[in-house]
């Protein structure tokens, strides 16, 4: 399907209205401190065909920022993963390296087994 086929992110396609306003619900979401972030770490292998992954969830902030923690993250792992929709993901079993490197960065985490 080309691009001009697809519809709008809101799902309007087309409106024969002339009074008609696109009502945008954007939430502006600012990026806690390091020290009120309460972030959970904890292993994941399911729907990842039984591969190990450090999941860390409970960021709260912008997308930016959560992709800078997400890399300095696998750097410091040494491994690879992906930010989004609010967690980070780094390959392989790295719970004790993420807690670690969190907490002597200001951030309040909790690891769960």
């Amino acid at each position: 399907m080309s691009k001009k086929n697809k519809a709008a992110e809101n799902g309007l396609v087309y409106s024969t209205d002339p009074s008609f306003k696109i009502e945008e619900d954007e939430a502006v979401v600012e990026t806690l401190p390091q020290a009120q972030q309460k972030l959970r770490i904890r292993l994941d292998t399911k729907h990842r065909a039984g591969k190990a992954v450090t999941l860390i969830t409970g960021f709260i902030g912008t997308v930016p920022d959560l992709e800078e923690l997400g890399k300095k993250l696998k750097n410091h792992c040494g491994s690879g993963g992906t930010a989004k929709d609010a967690e980070i993901i780094v390959q392989g079993d790295h719970r004790d390296k993420v807690l670690q490197w969190l907490l002597k960065n200001g951030f309040s985490g909790s690891k769960k087994i």
